[in-house]
């Protein structure tokens, strides 16, 4: 598993790299500016969590151009252990991402102050940015071994809409349950609720994703 993690870490490194460098200069530009638009900081947080997770999943497409997916069959791993692989590979990067947004809004708040009206408001971001990222990666797997490897881009694409909408769903059926303006304990629970969604998707995904994989022939 080790080997596998390493050859996943190569394949995004370079695209990690100049992604992080375009963090670090959009960071700076964010800190800097008066946080009284706070779009700024959202549109930061989301872009790095579930930038650093697209960067993972398109590695995939790295692989695929080289041939190296189809010769990593003939190594003595397992493809469970393949495919598991990539879903570790992804929390790393989600991991990353989730940094680089908690180290931007720390900065802008200590220049500048709070900029949400509410406390509870950076948490639902990081509930919205981990939420998309793992619909998102347990939507794109299973479709990518399905539908082969030449509709990377397409299959990406209607993971990530897809990703969105679920959120964007549970975010409504969660003020559905808490129809009045909600509690701080409210807000924490709904923030579960996805994130407990988006966790069980992923997880349930991964053996599904191995299931296709094994009934896939190259």
């Amino acid at each position: 598993m080790k080997g596998l993690l390493k050859n996943n870490l190569y394949a995004t490194l370079s695209n990690g790299k100049v992604f992080s460098i375009i963090m670090v200069l959009l960071g700076f530009f964010v800190v800097v500016m008066d946080n009284k638009i706070p779009s700024l900081i959202i549109g930061y947080m989301l872009l790095g969590m579930i930038g650093f997770s697209l960067n993972s999943i398109a590695s995939l497409r790295k692989e695929s151009s080289t041939k190296w997916s189809k010769y990593k069959l003939t190594a003595p791993v397992k493809r469970s252990a393949i495919v598991q692989s990539y879903f570790l590979s992804l929390l790393l990067w989600l991991g990353v991402g989730m940094i680089f947004a908690g180290i931007g809004v720390t900065l802008s708040i200590m220049l500048h102050g709070f900029p949400f009206n509410r406390n509870t408001d950076i948490f639902m971001l990081f509930v919205a940015g981990i939420g998309i990222s793992l619909f998102m990666a347990a939507i794109f797997f299973p479709l990518f071994y399905i539908g082969g490897e030449e509709r990377n881009e397409v299959f990406l694409a209607i993971s990530f809409l897809c990703s969105i909408g679920i959120v964007m769903g549970l975010t409504s059926f969660v003020q559905t349950l808490f129809p009045a303006r909600m509690t701080t304990i409210q807000v924490i629970l709904g923030g579960m609720i996805i994130l407990g969604s988006a966790l069980l998707i992923f997880i349930l995904s991964c053996p599904l994703t191995v299931y296709v994989c094994h009934k896939k022939s190259y």
